[in-house]
């Protein structure tokens, strides 16, 4: 088998925002920049690769969306983990960090970062009608992803992963090692 990363993976942390709302559970995603470099206009969990400064994975997430979308940690509750998902088209070992959000937040989106944020319902990604299989070409080689459209938005690659590996827990299934 191939090696999937060049070097070791490059740790980093992401916010899973669930916000609790009168009409039910939502989750809380943003729309990177199109301006930026790597994976532009992609949505994706508001986070970002750990510094000497952050004392874990938690502590990343916490920073990285308050400097992404200004939501106060004050504002966010930890409530777990989900497995790390290796990505070895960026060469990052990501830390879903699970969080319940006080839903009177209101956020400050740094443009450099972000060009949108938006809450979907986690119902939408719990209905597997809405786990649409594709495949893409990775390395030379074809690999079948789920995306999960959302209106005009498709959340696919990691974000898509995180979301299916949260379904998958939700529903009591073993996840493989």
């Amino acid at each position: 088998m191939r090696e999937l990363f060049a070097r070791p993976p490059v740790p980093a942390a992401v916010l899973v925002p669930i916000v609790d709302r009168a009409d039910g559970l939502a989750v809380l995603l943003t729309q990177r920049s199109s301006r930026l470099p790597n994976h532009p206009g992609q949505i994706s969990f508001p986070g970002g690769r750990l510094e000497s400064t952050d004392a874990d994975a938690v502590a990343a997430a916490l920073r990285e969306t308050e400097e992404e979308i200004g939501l106060p940690r004050s504002l966010v509750r930890v409530a777990g983990f989900l497995p790390d998902h290796l990505i070895p088209v960026s060469g990052y070992r990501v830390t879903p960090v699970v969080s319940f959000v006080d839903p009177r937040y209101e956020l400050r989106l740094d443009p450099t970062e972000v060009d949108e944020a938006f809450e979907v319902p986690l119902g939408h990604f719990l209905d597997p009608t809405n786990h649409v299989a594709r495949v893409r070409e990775y390395a030379g080689e074809p690999i079948e992803f789920i995306d999960m459209p959302f209106g005009p938005r498709n959340i696919w690659g990691a974000t898509a992963g995180m979301l299916l590996t949260l379904y998958r827990l939700l529903r009591g299934e073993e996840l493989a090692a």
